[in-house]
């Protein structure tokens, strides 16, 4: 099988290729480049490669531009089926200083937070199309969802706190640890009283 061939093979049966996949298979990064200039393949982002009619992972795309970035927020939600609303655009939680890389992204919204408290709930998952991004974990995300309720969808917000309450994989515990160290205990109790 020629390397042109091995590397369509990988494409038909992942959906995609990354550049760093050739080394594993011991193939030439040039026979990338020569399916990208015959219209075989289309390079997506740095190193991500699709089939001309294939569907890019946006999820990996759009958080591959900043290796800080996370997703938070709404889009975690989905991520973790706490929403059946699938974001147009991605929340995205950058540390301050950081996140130039969007600022001319129409599909990003962008969260600012503080370093000490920014690894907190970090977790890497695979996206819907198989691809591993960061994400925060479902506590976190119900934290930052309380903290920042005024911005939220409404029907979203009361919608993952009822999924969240109905959960058999809630960690109560770790939810008031990360509050406390986000600094609104009082507010996530609060909530969690109401849909306990």
């Amino acid at each position: 099988m020629k390397n042109e061939e091995k590397i369509l093979s990988i494409v038909n049966e992942k959906g995609y290729i990354m550049s760093k996949d050739l080394s594993k298979k011991n193939i030439n990064a040039y026979y990338l480049s020569k399916l990208v200039k015959e219209n075989k393949l289309v390079r997506v982002s740095r190193g991500y490669y699709v089939l001309p009619n294939g569907f890019p992972d946006n999820f990996y795309i759009i958080l591959s531009k900043c290796k800080k970035a996370v997703f938070s927020h709404a889009t975690a939600l989905y991520l973790h089926n706490l929403s059946e609303r699938c974001p147009l655009v991605y929340d995205i939680t950058v540390p301050y200083g950081y996140g130039n890389c969007y600022k001319n992204s129409k599909n990003v919204n962008l969260h600012y937070q503080k370093l000490e408290t920014m690894n907190v709930g970090i977790i890497e998952i695979d996206s819907p199309f198989g691809m591993k991004i960061k994400v925060y974990d479902t506590e976190r995300t119900i934290c930052d969802i309380i903290k920042n309720k005024n911005k939220m969808d409404i029907e979203i917000f009361s919608q993952a706190l009822k999924k969240y309450a109905n959960s058999s994989d809630k960690d109560l515990n770790k939810l008031m640890r990360y509050a406390k160290k986000l600094k609104i205990e009082n507010k996530v109790r609060e909530y969690m009283e109401v849909v306990l």
